[in-house]
């Protein structure tokens, strides 16, 4: 059987250039590799068709001597060892399948790329939960924690080694901090057991930190709670966290708030509310009261006639400041109408007589019982 046209196996053009071709590749590559094909044969064969394609094309010479001869250029009638021809073609599978594999890698072995040593690593993020209250939470304040994490060895300056040493290349993986294997069609990289993927090994630790590089440390730390806060904001310390390895960068200081429940006032986002009893007298004759508010003042607050017990009134602005944006919310208020308690004998004359001149007082009970007797009438 014929072999195909190395540009029709790879879909290009026969004048396509060097980056064109390469990029052709990559995605026959993605398409027919046989992890993305287990079982089918006739991709597996196109797959290695195609890096047979790409390995001729993408070499200057070959392409040339393949432009003017086609296959017969690496057939044995043009000269050369072992049927091969004068440019040694048929190409094995590192030879292209290397030029894109950093691209292919991380689809296909889970691994990331290529590069130097990795032994430079960040240090982790860190979590610190405060509790704050509410008066805290609308005022804000400047609020002092203390945190026990790892910073970097004063004795070697971070790198494990102790003083007038330094860490030595990695004699595994040559200090890549990765190592390959071949694995029947194709390659796998893991991470170098030797130095655990630092590319570098220690052979005379520091006395301090025993060649860790860091040591643990308490440290106090001021943060600023902004006025607004809510149960689950997020305050971000940037560099406060652990320590890195290897001269890496420092992780992240993540608080997170807490608002403790307050005595007087319930909260709902930037509203307030607040519960008021109120006498009964209050309430039937009106008057007024003196609220408290959050910010430690109190605001007069007119109860109309006949107030009734879960009445709402709102107090504009007197809620909680916006912790993204300007403004407050409000502070509603809600009447309980108090019914009184161990009563004299005279409160109770007095209240029995005002009972008996109350039918018209209580329009609400009225209906109520008229509507009661005419149910059970049928």
């Amino acid at each position: 059987m014929s072999k195909r046209d190395y540009y029709d196996v790879l879909g290009v053009a026969k004048g396509a250039s060097e980056s064109e071709i390469k990029k052709a590749f990559r995605k026959k590559a993605m398409e027919l590799h046989p992890d993305r094909n287990p079982g089918d044969e006739t991709a597996e064969g196109k797959f290695k068709e195609a890096n047979e394609a790409y390995d001729c094309l993408k070499d200057a010479d070959k392409k040339a001597a393949y432009d003017q001869y086609g296959h017969a250029a690496f057939e044995g009638g043009m000269g050369g060892g072992g049927g091969r021809g004068p440019f040694g073609g048929g190409g094995g599978f590192d030879s292209a399948f290397s030029d894109v594999f950093d691209d292919l890698f991380g689809n296909f072995a889970g691994g990331g790329r290529r590069g130097g040593p990795a032994g430079a690593t960040r240090g982790s993020d860190l979590r610190y939960n405060l509790k704050v209250s509410l008066d805290d939470a609308y005022n804000g304040k400047q609020e002092t924690i203390s945190v026990n994490a790892s910073v970097s060895c004063d004795g070697c300056s971070g790198t494990g080694a102790a003083a007038g040493s330094e860490p030595s290349r990695c004699p595994t993986c040559s200090g890549m901090g990765k190592v390959r294997a071949q694995q029947g069609f194709f390659t796998v990289e893991r991470t170098c057991p030797t130095c655990s993927g630092r590319g570098e090994t220690i052979t005379n630790p520091c006395d301090v930190c025993h060649g860790a590089g860091a040591t643990q440390k308490e440290r106090s730390l001021s943060v600023n709670i902004p006025a607004g806060v809510e149960r689950g904001t997020r305050i971000r310390l940037s560099g406060e966290g652990e320590a890195g390895q290897r001269g890496g960068p420092t992780g992240d200081l993540y608080i997170f708030i807490d608002v403790d429940d307050h005595d007087l006032f319930e909260r709902e986002g930037t509203n307030l509310f607040l519960r008021v009893p109120v006498s009964m007298a209050t309430a039937a004759l009106g008057g007024e009261i003196d609220v408290p508010n959050i910010d430690g003042n109190t605001s007069r607050v007119k109860i109309p006639v006949g107030a009734q017990a879960g009445k709402q009134m709102r107090l504009k602005g007197k809620g909680m400041p916006a912790l993204r944006g300007s403004g407050k919310g409000d502070l509603y208020l809600e009447i309980a109408v108090e019914t009184p308690v161990n009563l004299t004998a005279k409160q109770r004359e007095l209240l029995k007589e005002f009972d008996d001149l109350s039918e018209d007082s209580n329009p609400e009970s009225k209906n109520f019982f008229g509507k009661v007797k005419a149910f059970w009438k049928g």
